[in-house]
């Protein structure tokens, strides 16, 4: 039987603190099983750890687009940019529209909370994503590091406004009007008909049936990083230049 697409999937427990993720591990399969004392491990190896523990390449999420993802999440966290640090958003644009690559990430809890089809903009390419723009009008979608701000109701129904952190790069995301909302097209039937799903103006779009849960759930101040292997982005961005 096919999965639906907001299923949760069961992990092992994590917490994250700033630079530092302390582990909780936990027996597999024994519920309420006895805790592990809390190891503090380097940023880097604990990401590379719920990587694996959270079955993430199964899932499909790339482990440079979580890495990557991780290392900005941190450097936010530590310019106090990020208001709920317990949840972080990952859309990855190495892997096709058909394929469900965004991710929302519970930290705290240690689970995928949904991992769902999302759109790209319609000048960004058909099946992939790989040209990107920050500029007004360009109906190209903009990579990076952005911080979730409030909900209201606009020409897609509910909807959840994002700022963009990285100058020159995803900055005029609200001038743009660059939000998440859902969209009808952002479906695995017309996938499947045409090989990739519908494209929006330059927002990252979700589909109707989830899309009122996944905004409640990130909104007002969490992470989302919109990734793809594009070389241009990946020098430039600030965000993930190591610290001076």
């Amino acid at each position: 039987m096919k999965k639906r697409l907001s299923k949760k999937i069961f992990i092992l427990p994590f917490v994250v603190l700033t630079s530092l993720l302390t582990l909780k591990v936990s027996s597999i399969g024994k519920k309420n099983a006895g805790v592990l004392k809390p190891v503090k491990l380097h940023a880097a190896a604990s990401a590379a750890m719920m990587y694996d523990s959270l079955g993430l390449e199964t899932a499909g999420l790339s482990r440079q687009a979580f890495e990557r993802a991780m290392t900005g999440y941190h450097k936010l966290v530590s310019e106090g940019k990020i208001q709920k640090d317990n949840i972080i958003s990952i859309i990855d644009f190495s892997l096709p529209s058909t394929s469900k690559r965004l991710f929302v990430i519970d930290l705290e809890e240690g689970k995928v909370l949904f991992n769902t089809l999302v759109s790209h903009g319609r000048n960004s390419g058909k099946a992939m994503a790989t040209s990107f723009s920050n500029r007004p009008e360009s109906f190209k979608s903009s990579l990076g590091f952005y911080v979730t701000g409030d909900t209201y109701q606009g020409q897609h129904g509910y909807s959840l406004r994002l700022e963009g952190t990285e100058l020159g790069i995803n900055d005029k995301a609200m001038e743009r009007g660059i939000v998440m909302h859902a969209a009808d097209y952002v479906n695995d039937k017309l996938g499947k008909a045409q090989g990739y799903i519908g494209r929006s103006l330059g927002c990252p779009a979700v589909p109707v049936n989830v899309h009122k849960k996944i905004i409640g759930s990130i909104r007002n101040g969490t992470c989302l990083f919109i990734y793809s292997p594009d070389r241009q982005y990946l020098a430039s961005s600030r965000v993930l230049q190591p610290a001076a």
